[in-house]
C-alpha cells in the first residue's frame, strides 16, 4: 500500500475503484475526477497493477490525481480512514441502508465534509459493479436515474456524475456559470424607434409594403417581432447596419430598376475574363455603402 498523506478532508470524497480492470479506465475517471475539483484516488488491487502509463495517457494531464493515487491490497483497508462512505450501484440490494439520488448524496457529501468528516465513494469493477459484501461496507448507497432497460454506466461516466454533483454542491447558486455572456445596456425606445424607422423608409422605397392598403398591418406586425426580443443597444446597431445594406438599392436605385450599374459592371467583366482569374467575379459593394456595424 502507497503511503501518502490523506487529503480527503480538505479536497473532497476520495473516490475509491474496487479491482478497476484497465488503465485507461482509471485514467479517465482521474480526468473526470480533475474537472470538478477531486483530487484523491484510490485503487483496490487493480487488475493490470500499479503505476499503469496507459492510465497516465488518458488523464489528459490530470498528473497530480495520478501521481496522488493511493493503491490497497483490499477494500476496508482502502476505506478504513474514512468515517462515511457511499457505494454507487445501478441495481437493488438487500438490506436497509438508505438510498440516495445523485443530488441528494453530493450535498450529502459537502455537509459531511464541511464538519470535518472524511467520506469516499465506491465504485465497482467495469464488467459487474459491486459485489453485496461491498456494498455491505458502505453506510449509504447512491444510485443514478438511468433507463433501467439499459442501465450499466462506464466506470469514468459515473465518477463524471458523482463528481459533478459535489462541485455543483458547494456553489453558492447551483445555476452559478464559471463566465457569463457580454453585459450590454439595454436598447432606449428612442433607439428602438430610429429602427422601426429606418427599417421602415427602406422597405418602403424597395417596394415592400404591397398593396399599398395593408401597410399599416404590416408595419404594426413588424413592430411587433421586433419589440418582442428587448434588444440590446448593441444589437440594434447590428440590425440597423443590415438596413443600411439596403441602401445598396434604394433610393437611387430602387427595386425593380435592375441591378446597381457596378454589379452589372462586374458580371460583365467576370465573363469576359480568363478562365483562371475568378478576382472579379464576385459581387462589388455599393458605392458610399455601409458596414454592419456602422449606425
Amino acid at each position: 500500500m502507497q503511503d501518502t498523506e490523506d487529503t480527503t478532508a480538505a479536497g473532497g470524497p476520495a473516490i475509491v475503484l474496487v479491482e478497476p480492470q484497465l488503465g485507461e479506465n482509471i485514467g479517465m475517471v482521474a480526468r473526470a475526477m480533475a474537472n470538478f475539483g477531486l483530487t484523491e484516488l484510490r485503487l483496490v488491487n487493480p487488475r493490470d497493477g500499479w503505476p499503469s502509463e496507459k492510465a497516465r495517457a488518458a488523464a489528459s494531464r490530470a498528473d497530480h490525481v495520478i501521481d496522488a493515487v493511493r493503491v490497497f491490497d483490499d477494500l476496508p483497508s482502502a476505506i478504513a480512514d474514512l468515517n462515511f462512505v457511499f457505494a454507487t450501484t445501478a441495481r437493488q440490494r438487500d438490506g436497509f441502508k438508505e438510498v440516495r439520488g445523485p443530488v441528494e448524496a453530493g450535498r450529502a457529501l459537502r455537509a459531511r465534509t464541511a464538519s470535518g468528516e472524511r467520506t469516499g465513494i465506491l465504485f465497482g469493477r467495469e464488467r459487474f459493479g459491486l459485489n453485496n459484501e461491498e456494498v455491505g461496507l458502505a453506510d449509504e448507497i447512491v444510485t443514478f436515474p438511468v433507463d433501467p432497460t439499459f442501465a450499466s454506466l462506464n466506470i469514468a461516466q459515473a465518477v463524471l456524475l458523482m463528481a459533478y454533483e459535489w462541485r455543483k454542491s458547494g456553489l453558492a447558486n447551483e445555476t452559478e456559470t464559471n463566465f457569463a455572456g457580454p453585459d450590454m445596456a439595454p436598447a432606449t425606445k428612442q433607439q428602438l424607434q430610429g429602427l422601426f424607422d429606418h427599417l421602415e423608409a427602406a422597405l418602403e422605397t424597395r417596394g415592400y409594403f404591397r398593396p399599398a392598403a395593408k401597410k399599416p398591418k404590416m408595419v404594426e406586425n413588424l413592430r411587433a417581432v421586433l419589440t418582442r426580443a428587448g434588444f440590446a443597444e448593441p444589437e440594434l446597431k447590428v440590425l440597423r447596419g443590415v438596413v443600411a445594406s439596403l441602401d445598396y438599392f434604394s433610393p437611387k436605385e430602387p427595386r425593380g430598376a435592375g441591378y446597381p450599374e457596378r454589379k452589372a459592371k462586374a458580371d460583365r467583366a467576370a465573363h469576359t475574363a480568363p478562365a483562371d482569374d475568378d478576382n472579379d467575379a464576385g459581387e462589388l459593394p455599393p458605392a458610399g455603402g455601409r458596414g454592419m456595424d456602422n449606425d
